[in-house]
């Protein structure tokens, strides 16, 4: 095994847990917090909750579970090539859709546009409320009581929240920082101006190759798209050219693998390469210096960068905005709204959650209504539907 960069993340120098836990002796820090996520509630909820395409549309489609496990694989890979903490880049990768809603991104605009003069809703941002307060397993605490460096990878893998300045970027450069950053219980300031560690950098580009691998095989499961469609697309046409031609006779299923698992591949033995040059280059000798850099440093070569873009570019037309993923899309979106305006209107949610809704109104009754909805997987937004309302749609 590799040894550990100068520059990996150290589980021996965390700046701690919020509440004080005993030493384990057979497991790091980072360990510990990678299984405290794997025996959570939210993390078995996963499986029931949509990547694309919904659950009813077959057993062999991806869903958050097996999308969740497919970054954590691939970011503990690329973790070890680098000689990071492999444990730390599986744990920020099991976690980072943690805050995801039920019906996959389209759930989650609609939740945020239900909660827009709330302070919208942002699923990393909701990752953070499960993992340090939503999570109530432990008797002696709210959440998780994970390390600052899990919870600084979970909010920020990609990239800063803000610049120098103060002013918020990327994401958030146009519709402002997302409520709810100032009462998050943590262990010490997460610094929203800095970059993550590597192991997070790591975890975040792991969740981008598995999106272009997957969304393909899925895609093409799906019957949306067929091999020879993306014979001229960047960065899947010439590995679909060589698979043609070295395969010709063989079944689609298998040339479709051969596909994914080539590009899985060259996209992760890029980073490795891309990412080796870019740190020798930044001068970092210390998982400190990473978060003073001013940039990311785990990235995509030019070419692939801009390769991937183009790839990108061609699944949102070709299979994101397709009508057999659209008009499911709509009908969930109908189902958020429907059910946070209820529970908006007269907190008819059941147990303890009704129980503190009914309690307060206004924006902290939006915010309980938010939390229970976002953990909700589809099934039971669903089963929710059709109690409040007497209907249940079907997707079809």
């Amino acid at each position: 095994m590799r040894d550990k960069a100068p520059y990996a993340s150290d589980p021996r120098q965390s700046l701690g847990r919020l509440y004080a836990a005993s030493a384990s002796p057979t497991r790091s820090d980072f360990q510990r917090d990678r299984d405290r996520i794997i025996h959570s509630t939210a993390f078995r909820r996963l499986q029931h909750k949509t990547q694309v395409f919904l659950h009813h549309g077959g057993n062999h489609f991806r869903n958050r579970l097996t999308h969740t496990l497919e970054v954590s694989q691939m970011a503990r890979s690329m973790a070890r090539a680098l000689g990071l903490d492999e444990d730390l880049a599986e744990a920020v990768a099991l976690s980072h859709d943690l805050g995801h809603t039920p019906f996959g991104h389209a759930g989650e605009r609609a939740l945020n546009a239900a909660m827009a003069d709330c302070g919208g809703f942002d699923h990393n941002i909701q990752a953070l409320r499960v993992v340090t307060l939503l999570e109530n397993r432990y008797a002696e605490h709210d959440g998780l009581n994970l390390t600052w460096e899990t919870l600084e990878g979970i909010l920020k893998h990609n990239g800063p929240l803000v610049g120098p300045d103060g002013a918020p970027c990327g994401r958030y450069a146009e519709e402002g920082l997302p409520a709810g950053l100032d009462v998050l219980a943590v262990p010490a300031d997460l610094r929203i101006s800095s970059h993550a560690s590597l192991e997070a950098q790591v975890a975040a580009i792991a969740d981008d190759v598995a999106y272009n691998a997957h969304d393909i095989d899925d895609a093409l499961r799906a019957g949306l798209i067929v091999l020879p469609d993306l014979i001229d697309v960047p960065l899947a046409g010439p590995i679909v050219r060589e698979v043609l031609a070295r395969y010709p006779d063989v079944a689609s299923h298998r040339q479709a693998h051969e596909v994914q698992r080539r590009l899985i591949t060259r996209s992760i033995e890029d980073v490795i390469a891309t990412t080796s040059a870019n740190i020798a280059a930044s001068g970092v000798h210390s998982a400190e210096e990473v978060r003073r850099a001013g940039k990311t440093l785990v990235t995509f070569s030019p070419q692939l960068a801009e390769a991937e873009r183009g790839l990108k570019a061609f699944l949102f037309a070709r299979v994101y905005r397709h009508e057999a993923v659209m008009g499911p899309v709509r009908e969930s979106e109908a189902v958020v709204q429907r059910l946070f305006a209820r529970y908006l209107q007269s907190s008819d949610m059941p147990g303890r959650w009704g129980e503190a809704g009914r309690a307060v109104q206004g924006a902290a009754r939006a915010r309980i209504a938010a939390d229970f909805i976002a953990g909700m997987t589809d099934s039971y937004a669903l089963d929710e539907h059709q109690r409040l309302f007497d209907a249940r749609p079907e997707f079809r």
